[in-house]
């Protein structure tokens, strides 16, 4: 039995152009057309629907999500243990957030928060609180955006010291990197690349590579990200995103 790309639409939850979308880029063309021309999904093609939504729902980029799908050594059996393996980590995920909602809280509720003061004896002129306006604006009401906020609220003075100087340190790094003349794609810069992916997944969500890039290139296009990391070497945006994307390169070969 074959069906319309609206039948499918209605039975995914999906929009209809959201279906055009994936036929042109290749993720799930229809087996079918009708005799007007107009495309007809079979039961396979809903069967891989079905795992791009999966996927989807976790967070994996439209191309991620197609070289698993595509992927000629992988069977049925192997996404089944992938997808028991991701939901079992995404259930934990969830637990650790409701947690930290629920002390974040406990923390309004009791005035935990950081003074003026304190914000400005670690931060100095470079309150984090500038850059949210541009997050929020991306990534608003993703799981990982939400994640983020929850384990923010819960950090207290000590947590955000340590947090900085760990940038701080990542920095006199970076420049100390372009200074020494290394490329974007040298071994170097991917490994710096690769520490600064990572103190996001330590501090604030699970950054996935390709995440990441998107983040590097806000750095590049965003005024206040883009000032930050020109004041810490003239040209770090630019190179950083250069880095990250040798990096993701180099986690996808």
């Amino acid at each position: 039995m074959d069906h319309s790309v609206g039948r499918v639409a209605g039975l995914a939850g999906v929009t209809v152009r959201t279906l055009h979308h994936y036929d042109a880029i290749g993720l799930l063309s229809p087996s079918g057309r009708s005799a007007a021309g107009h495309r007809r999904y079979d039961d396979a093609d809903l069967d891989r629907l079905q795992q791009i939504l999966f996927y989807r729902e976790l967070g994996f980029p439209l191309e991620e999500v197609a070289v698993l799908l595509d992927d000629p050594h992988a069977d049925p059996q192997e996404h089944l243990r992938r997808q028991h393996t991701l939901l079992t980590e995404r259930i934990g995920e969830l637990q650790r957030m409701a947690a930290a909602v629920e002390h974040a809280m406990e923390a309004k509720k009791m005035g935990i928060n950081l003074t003026p003061e304190e914000k400005f004896e670690v931060f100095g002129d470079k309150d984090p609180e500038r850059y949210a306006e541009e997050s929020a604006r991306r990534w608003g009401g993703t799981h990982s955006h939400r994640l983020a906020q929850a384990r923010a609220a819960t950090y207290d003075k000590e947590d955000w010291q340590r947090m900085k100087d760990e940038v701080d340190a990542w920095g006199a790094a970076y420049r100390a990197l372009m200074d020494e003349g290394h490329e974007p794609a040298s071994e170097e810069a991917m490994d710096l690349a690769e520490a600064h992916r990572r103190h996001i997944t330590t501090w604030f969500f699970e950054c996935h590579p390709k995440t990441h890039e998107g983040l590097a290139e806000m750095y590049v296009t965003d005024e206040n990200f883009h000032a930050f990391y020109e004041s810490v070497h003239p040209g770090l945006p630019e190179h950083l995103l250069g880095a990250v994307r040798a990096n993701t390169a180099r986690h996808t070969a």
